[in-house]
Protein backbone atom coordinates (compact mmCIF):
# COMPACT_ATOMS: atom_id res chain seq x y z
CA UNK A 1 0.00 0.00 0.00
CA UNK A 2 0.66 3.95 -0.52
CA UNK A 3 0.83 6.71 1.17
CA UNK A 4 -2.50 7.87 0.02
CA UNK A 5 -4.35 4.15 0.25
CA UNK A 6 -2.88 3.68 3.94
CA UNK A 7 -4.68 7.38 4.33
CA UNK A 8 -7.87 6.27 2.94
CA UNK A 9 -7.91 3.09 5.44
CA UNK A 10 -7.09 5.40 8.46
CA UNK A 11 -10.08 8.06 7.12
CA UNK A 12 -12.22 5.04 7.32
CA UNK A 13 -10.74 3.74 10.30
CA UNK A 14 -11.08 7.46 12.16
CA UNK A 15 -14.62 7.66 10.96
CA UNK A 16 -15.70 4.71 12.87
CA UNK A 17 -14.15 4.88 15.58
CA UNK A 18 -15.45 8.89 16.10
CA UNK A 19 -18.95 7.47 14.99
CA UNK A 20 -18.81 4.76 17.82
CA UNK A 21 -17.33 6.79 20.43
CA UNK A 22 -17.96 10.24 20.05
CA UNK A 23 -15.84 13.51 21.04
CA UNK A 24 -14.54 14.63 24.51
CA UNK A 25 -12.66 11.17 25.61
CA UNK A 26 -9.15 11.19 26.21
CA UNK A 27 -6.44 11.08 23.52
CA UNK A 28 -4.91 8.04 25.01
CA UNK A 29 -8.23 6.03 24.18
CA UNK A 30 -8.32 7.16 20.96
CA UNK A 31 -5.03 5.70 20.49
CA UNK A 32 -5.65 2.53 21.66
CA UNK A 33 -8.99 1.91 19.74
CA UNK A 34 -7.15 3.12 16.44
CA UNK A 35 -4.25 0.85 17.02
CA UNK A 36 -7.19 -1.83 17.75
CA UNK A 37 -8.40 -1.28 14.46
CA UNK A 38 -5.37 -1.57 12.62
CA UNK A 39 -4.69 -4.55 13.63
CA UNK A 40 -8.04 -5.65 12.89
CA UNK A 41 -6.96 -4.36 9.30
CA UNK A 42 -3.79 -6.16 9.38
CA UNK A 43 -1.90 -2.83 9.25
CA UNK A 44 1.64 -2.83 10.97
CA UNK A 45 2.58 -0.01 13.35
CA UNK A 46 4.23 1.42 16.50
CA UNK A 47 3.02 3.76 19.23
CA UNK A 48 4.92 6.26 20.76
CA UNK A 49 7.59 5.63 18.69
CA UNK A 50 10.60 7.49 19.29
CA UNK A 51 11.86 10.08 17.34
CA UNK A 52 15.57 11.17 17.79
CA UNK A 53 17.16 14.42 16.62
CA UNK A 54 20.54 14.60 14.87
CA UNK A 55 22.37 17.36 15.50
CA UNK A 56 26.44 17.96 14.76
CA UNK A 57 26.61 14.23 13.65
CA UNK A 58 25.11 12.89 17.14
CA UNK A 59 21.84 11.21 17.98
CA UNK A 60 19.83 12.61 20.41
CA UNK A 61 16.71 11.08 22.06
CA UNK A 62 15.43 14.17 23.50
CA UNK A 63 11.50 13.10 23.91
CA UNK A 64 9.83 13.29 20.35
CA UNK A 65 7.09 10.84 20.20
CA UNK A 66 4.70 9.71 17.40
CA UNK A 67 1.52 8.49 18.55
CA UNK A 68 1.23 5.93 16.01
CA UNK A 69 3.65 5.41 12.66
CA UNK A 70 1.55 2.78 10.35
CA UNK A 71 3.59 0.84 7.44
CA UNK A 72 6.76 3.32 8.03
CA UNK A 73 4.76 5.73 5.84
CA UNK A 74 2.23 7.23 7.72
CA UNK A 75 2.31 9.34 11.06
CA UNK A 76 -0.60 9.86 12.91
CA UNK A 77 -0.61 12.10 15.50
CA UNK A 78 -4.08 11.94 17.93
CA UNK A 79 -5.54 14.88 19.72
CA UNK A 80 -9.00 15.65 21.66
CA UNK A 81 -8.84 19.38 22.40
CA UNK A 82 -10.80 22.47 21.19
CA UNK A 83 -9.00 23.85 18.42
CA UNK A 84 -5.50 22.50 16.47
CA UNK A 85 -3.40 25.46 16.78
CA UNK A 86 -0.56 25.89 14.22
CA UNK A 87 1.89 24.72 16.31
CA UNK A 88 0.28 21.08 15.76
CA UNK A 89 0.82 21.15 12.15
CA UNK A 90 4.28 22.40 12.78
CA UNK A 91 5.08 19.81 14.88
CA UNK A 92 3.36 16.89 12.95
CA UNK A 93 5.94 18.18 9.64
CA UNK A 94 8.93 17.85 12.45
CA UNK A 95 8.46 14.93 12.56
CA UNK A 96 7.96 13.72 9.48
CA UNK A 97 11.26 15.38 8.20
CA UNK A 98 12.64 13.61 11.25
CA UNK A 99 11.90 10.47 10.13
CA UNK A 100 12.02 10.88 6.21
CA UNK A 101 8.34 10.35 6.54
CA UNK A 102 5.72 11.70 3.35
CA UNK A 103 3.23 11.56 5.02
CA UNK A 104 1.06 12.62 8.41
CA UNK A 105 -2.29 12.84 9.41
CA UNK A 106 -3.18 15.18 12.66
CA UNK A 107 -6.83 13.83 13.96
CA UNK A 108 -8.40 15.47 16.26
CA UNK A 109 -11.22 14.04 17.49
CA UNK A 110 -13.02 16.70 19.79
CA UNK A 111 -14.92 17.47 17.22
CA UNK A 112 -18.91 17.39 15.82
CA UNK A 113 -18.06 15.67 12.70
CA UNK A 114 -14.35 14.17 12.15
CA UNK A 115 -14.10 15.15 8.66
CA UNK A 116 -13.63 18.77 10.21
CA UNK A 117 -10.74 17.16 12.45
CA UNK A 118 -8.28 15.46 10.05
CA UNK A 119 -5.97 17.76 8.52
CA UNK A 120 -3.15 16.42 6.24
CA UNK A 121 0.53 17.27 6.60
CA UNK A 122 2.75 16.31 3.66
CA UNK A 123 6.55 16.14 3.54
CA UNK A 124 7.45 16.33 -0.24
CA UNK A 125 5.20 13.86 -1.55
Amino acid sequence: MDENEISATLVNIFLKVHRELGPGLLESVYEEIVCFELAEAGLTFTRQQAIPVIYQNKKLEIGFRADIIVENKVIIEIKSIDTIAPVHKKQLLTYLKLTDIKLGLLVNFNVNLIKDGICRVVNNL
